[in-house]
């Protein structure tokens, strides 16, 4: 990983580094110093927004272990585009390892909401 400020580790390699940079377009709907919140490409639900760290983190396990204030920061902005846009109720899915489903290993949270969610973990 490299990184131009060293509190921030990016991968130039990694799809999410490259939107965080702005070298990849997405519709960004929110962002803070911390994290960029995106509208996923094949959204699930009326609100499927991705948010994910500025600093490169494989996974939520790496990031909680890493810089727990940084997964505060995460959780804090899909909050934010949850309460603008699906009323504050949403599901916050993070997939850990490909059998989980994470296809992009630099960890994303998936804000799911805006219409009543039945349950179907697989």
């Amino acid at each position: 990983m490299t990184s131009n400020d060293t509190s921030r580790p990016t991968d130039p390699d990694c799809l999410f580094c490259k939107i965080v940079a702005g070298e990849i377009p997405a519709t960004v709907v929110a962002t803070t110093d911390q994290a960029v919140a995106f509208k996923d490409i094949n959204p699930q639900a009326p609100l499927h927004v991705l948010v994910v760290p500025r600093a490169h983190h494989g996974d939520i396990a790496q990031l909680a272990a890493a810089d727990p204030d940084l997964l505060a920061g995460v959780v804090a902005l899909a909050d934010e585009v949850a309460s603008e846009q699906a009323d504050g109720q949403f599901r916050l899915i993070f997939n850990s390892g490909p059998r989980a489903g994470q296809s992009v290993f630099h960890v994303h949270g998936h804000v799911i909401g805006g219409t009543a969610l039945g349950w179907n973990p697989a």
